[in-house]
């Protein structure tokens, strides 16, 4: 799991889903076109604020929080704790903590930045480096918690389970709002989605399979992820032929990606994606990264949104 956290960087019920229609509705009518086809945007406006749900923190509950696990920031806000945050990574990047100091770069941890801010809580996962910061910072005598990683829809009780017990909040509101994603048929005439990963600056061109993150999204949200159809690992480098011979109807991408290669143009100029059936109809969705795999309290939100998403650009 370490190794597709570290390259991704990248991370209610009600009152989330209530929203869908409207923000289904704004994504069709603000979605460009590329070959006569629309492309869809995911954006984190277009998902509900996260609002607390969760009861009061205990009297145990730590008062300066420094989330530096992937995506957590989510899960924070929504236990009612987003005003002890005063430090995150990147990919926390929720209304409720963004005024707080970012104390990574590159995913890398600065163990100085984060004993400035005099945290007495420091949530990391699997991914979080390097092991060297992490240490010194619990010689330092801050409690340093790990959460498990979250890569599926099953995955998110265990996760939010853990961040409760951490800043000590009664987590049984919120597992109720995500406890209904886990159950999902797929039809058969499901279209096909090909998640990919992509990094242009830096030269990373990967396909998504099985153990993505995006599949089970996909999957959630009506459609097929054809790598992980294929048993492929969660992310293969990228090939014009192996994309031509699974030839998805949908290309979905996330917003720095997508940028780094140029927009939708780039995209469709990479070798091999303009001869896919999602290529040559320009069938696109761009998801933002702090959305896509933060498997948090939006997350149900997001699944409505794929699943809209996937009949806007299928027709």
């Amino acid at each position: 799991m370490q190794h597709r956290r570290l390259l991704l960087g990248s991370a209610i019920a009600g009152l989330l889903l209530s929203a869908c229609a409207t923000a289904s509705d704004s994504l069709m009518s603000a979605a460009p076109v590329v070959n006569g086809e629309p492309v869809v945007y995911i954006t984190s406006a277009d998902l509900p604020e996260v609002a607390a749900i969760a009861g009061e923190p205990g009297s145990a509950a730590p008062l300066r929080i420094v989330s530096l696990a992937t995506g957590v920031g989510e899960t924070l806000s929504a236990l009612g704790v987003a005003d002890r945050v005063v430090g995150r990574d990147e990919t926390s990047d929720v209304p409720g903590i963004a005024a707080a100091p970012i104390v990574t770069a590159a995913h890398s941890v600065s163990a100085e930045r984060v004993l400035a801010l005099n945290p007495d809580l420091v949530l990391i996962d699997s991914a979080t480096a390097p092991v060297e910061a992490l240490e010194q910072i619990a010689r330092s005598g801050v409690e340093v918690v790990s959460v498990p990683e979250a890569w599926t829809l099953t995955d998110m009780d265990a996760r939010i389970s853990a961040v409760a017990a951490a800043v000590d909040v009664d987590p049984a509101a919120l597992l109720a709002t995500v406890g209904e994603l886990s159950a999902v048929t797929t039809p058969p005439d499901a279209p096909t989605v090909a998640f990919l990963y992509l990094r242009g600056t830096s030269g990373i061109y990967l396909l998504g399979g099985q153990g993505s993150g995006a599949d089970a999204l996909i999957t959630a949200a009506g459609g097929i992820d054809v790598g992980a159809s294929e048993g492929l690992d969660p992310f293969v480098p990228l090939t014009a032929e192996a994309l031509v011979e699974l030839n998805p109807d949908v290309l979905l991408v996330m917003t720095k990606g997508l940028d780094s290669v140029n927009g939708v143009d780039g995209l469709l100029d990479l070798p091999g994606v303009a001869q896919t059936s999602a290529g040559a109809s320009g069938r696109v969705i761009v998801v933002d990264d702090e959305v896509l795999l933060s498997f948090g309290p939006r997350t149900p939100a997001l699944v409505e949104q794929l699943r809209a998403a996937l009949v806007t650009v299928t027709g």
